[in-house]
């Protein structure tokens, strides 16, 4: 990750803590998603060849995912992480309550966008569907696919990427 996504972006401990369960948590949002996809668009459980590709398919590559997961840990950290340590009261490190903290919220999160359609198929489209077309990420369809996730998941917290000051709390009327 190691990228600064607003010029207060310093704690350090909490992005560590991000890029460690990264990984895990990539694979977590896919098979939300498969779910999702399945109780939106196949409660009775119907196979066809378009719901096993997707039921079949499993995830190696991570990396169109990735980009998705920095810009939501970064807005994680704009919006509610601190760059001064607090007391942690209860014995745990600064890292066991910033993990702790950042999973519920990825989760919580994942399940919230989950219920939304297009975001379920920009996911599908990134892993299942554009990669066998897309030679790299830089195709035209990845792009698209890739930014329907990120403007989702922007407008669903209310802040914007400004090309000068990073992320900015946008203004809703």
């Amino acid at each position: 990750m190691q990228r600064k996504f607003f010029p207060l972006d310093k704690n350090y401990l909490l992005e560590k803590a991000q890029l460690l369960f990264q990984d895990k948590l990539l694979y977590h949002l896919f098979d939300e998603v498969k779910k999702a996809y399945e109780l939106q668009r196949n409660p009775l459980g119907l196979r066809d060849s378009f719901s096993l590709q997707i039921h079949n398919y499993r995830l190696l590559n991570l990396q169109p995912l990735e980009i998705f997961y920095q810009n939501l840990a970064g807005v994680y950290r704009f919006k509610w992480g601190d760059s001064q340590l607090e007391f942690v009261w209860d014995g745990r490190d600064h890292s066991e309550k910033y993990i702790e903290d950042w999973t519920l919220f990825f989760n919580d999160s994942i399940t919230r966008f989950c219920q939304q359609e297009l975001f379920v198929q920009a996911v599908l489209d990134v892993t299942v569907f554009l990669p066998s077309k897309c030679e790299n990420q830089n195709d035209k369809q990845f792009s698209l696919a890739e930014n329907r996730m990120n403007t989702f998941m922007l407008q669903h917290f209310e802040v914007k990427m400004s090309k000068n000051k990073g992320l900015v709390g946008s203004r809703v009327a």
